[in-house]
């Protein structure tokens, strides 16, 4: 029984929701997101609600009921709202640069690394804290995470690209005889 799924999603005054019958289209100020809908479940809208139904009784359903739910309502935070994630670059001579939409990395590597984010998704780069921004969370996200692992994070000297506020433990190194 999924206690997420059955929360109806609210809609706000100027998002737009269209339901087909294979697809939700949800549109606002800051774009336009769609989804599949998943085989086992109806979504119906509501006056400004929309609800997800599931079709039969099982743990499937249950599962894909909640799964609807919450992908909607990202859809809808993120076509009024949008999503940001931010990471930090740590290390002596790392730096971070944009030229033209490209990222350009000096993260300890020979050559410089250039990463070219998808069309949707903006960065922008304030001294040593790079900011990932979009409307879909799932994209953001994954940006993020390329960008990350580009030069993760050492634990042992705590240099390389990591999430503002995430937090590592440092390891010790080797003991001297």
């Amino acid at each position: 029984m999924s206690k997420i799924g059955k929360v109806p999603v609210t809609i706000p005054e100027k998002v737009e929701v269209t339901i087909n019958k294979d697809n939700v289209v949800i549109k606002g100020p800051k774009g336009e997101l769609q989804q599949a809908i998943a085989p086992l479940v109806d979504v119906k809208k509501n006056d400004q609600q929309i609800e997800v139904v599931k079709k039969e009784d099982t743990k499937r359903s249950d599962a894909f009921q909640g799964l609807m739910q919450r992908l909607i309502a990202n859809m809808v935070t993120g076509v009024t709202e949008g999503y940001e994630k931010q990471l930090e670059i740590n290390g002596v001579g790392y730096r971070a640069q944009m030229k033209g939409n490209n990222l350009i990395l000096n993260v300890g590597y020979s050559n410089e690394v250039t990463f070219t984010p998808p069309s949707d998704i903006s960065i922008s780069v304030d001294k040593n804290v790079i900011t990932v921004k979009g409307i879909d969370k799932q994209q953001v996200g994954q940006t993020a995470a390329k960008i990350r692992k580009i030069r993760e994070p050492d634990p042992y000297k705590h240099k390389g690209i990591k999430y503002v506020g995430e937090y590592l433990i440092k390891k010790v190194g080797k003991k001297g005889v």
